[in-house]
């Protein structure tokens, strides 16, 4: 190892922001899905200008006549599955060959009654629902019975909803936590969740104390190597839930897209090396599986407004990575994720302008490039681009 060709990273993954459907999309049924290309096609005048700088209009077919001040290309995911804890695994370098187990039909009896020894209480539910939708079936019975309600989705998930009334955030954290313990082996899913809601009849709806339980990463990440190497790692949003912790140094909840660019930019100002990885959720929960598409419109065109600030506060030795980690079309059938390309757009002062790096065979070239730019290990899976970014003025 030489030495690093930058101080930091700053690698913002906007939740399900894909950019056209995967070569193996058939598979999953999402043949002709394109997160950003279709919501382009369904309102008029759809403009992302500061994006597009990046690169963006390279990869979708979207108006632009901005000059590209950075370097862009996609990348196609290894892993099975399309859902946030493969997609950013395989960002940060690692692979999940078998899919994690889902269960369209509900969850087997002796789960359910392992999870409701564990926690003295009847479950309601127990069926792939909307989680919208459920709170509002249910909810009255969870109200005046004080059962949680368990439920699923197409991805591998143990969803917990409460309200807030009911039981109290940390109980049903608590509640969680049990879930996650009893839920090994064959009924391993991905991501035990925590659906706090709160109303009364007819009109629940989420609030925002979500939380995710995760399997601990089965590897080395880019998090992980970084970290071990004495530099910092900071996550926003629910980046730390993801990872189950591992590898980060700092965690900064931060409960909307708002939230998480603000706490972004503060980050940004303060001086340290390492990594900062940010998640912004709301395009895929607020907007994706509610298959809004003038909401997840708004939702874009409000982190591209802000782009230009986070752009603003970087040092001439940071770079900027923004990428997604599924897609969730929201003009496509259904409502769950889409198996989509991701971008990767790239900026910087030591970043080329206008160089592409092409379709990434990997999700897991961003994870193992930032390994490069930090002058770390390599992760065990992707290529890095970091060659093809830097400008040879500072190689």
């Amino acid at each position: 190892m030489g030495s690093a060709k930058v101080k930091r990273v700053i690698l913002i993954v906007l939740d399900s922001v894909g950019v056209g459907h995967a070569p193996d999309a058939d598979v999953y049924g999402d043949k002709g899905s394109n997160t950003i290309g279709n919501i382009v096609k369904n309102v008029n005048g759809f403009k992302l200008p500061n994006m597009c700088s990046l690169g963006l209009h390279k990869l979708v077919d979207i108006e632009s006549n901005e000059e590209v001040i950075g370097s862009y290309g996609k990348a196609i995911e290894v892993s099975s599955g399309k859902d946030t804890t493969s997609g950013h695994w395989e960002i940060a370098g690692l692979y999940i060959d078998k899919p994690f187990p889902t269960f369209p039909n509900g969850f087997p009896k002796q789960i359910i009654d392992q999870f409701e020894e564990a926690i003295g209480s009847r479950t309601l539910g127990n069926f792939a629902a909307s989680g919208t939708q459920i709170i509002n079936q249910l909810g009255d019975g969870h109200v005046s019975s004080g059962c949680p309600i368990v439920y699923t989705s197409a991805d591998s998930v143990f969803q917990i909803a409460a309200h807030e009334e009911v039981i109290p955030i940390d109980r049903l954290y608590d509640i969680c936590e049990k879930a996650r313990e009893i839920l090994t082996g064959p009924y391993a899913v991905g991501r035990v969740i925590a659906r706090p809601f709160k109303g009364n009849t007819g009109k629940y709806e989420r609030t925002l104390n979500r939380k995710d339980f995760s399997l601990i990463p089965n590897g080395e990440t880019v998090l992980s190597i970084a970290k071990n190497a004495g530099l910092e790692v900071r996550a926003v949003g629910k980046i730390s839930d993801i990872y189950s912790e591992q590898g980060i140094t700092s965690t900064y909840p931060a409960k909307t897209n708002a939230k998480g660019i603000d706490q972004t930019i503060e980050l940004i100002k303060e001086d340290f090396s390492g990594l900062i990885m940010t998640n912004l959720v709301d395009f895929d929960t607020m907007y994706g599986h509610r298959r809004d598409v003038e909401g997840y419109a708004e939702a874009l065109r409000y982190f591209d407004k802000r782009l230009p600030e986070i752009i603003s506060v970087l040092n001439d030795d940071d770079i900027l990575i923004i990428t997604a980690d599924h897609g969730n079309d929201p003009t496509f059938k259904g409502t769950d994720h889409t198996r989509e390309m991701i971008p990767i757009l790239i900026y910087g002062n030591k970043i080329k302008k206008g160089a592409d790096i092409g379709v990434r065979n990997t999700f897991a070239d961003i994870g193992t490039s930032i390994c490069s730019l930090l002058d770390l290990p390599s992760t065990q899976y992707g290529n890095s681009f970091s060659d093809q970014i830097i400008n040879m003025a500072y190689a």
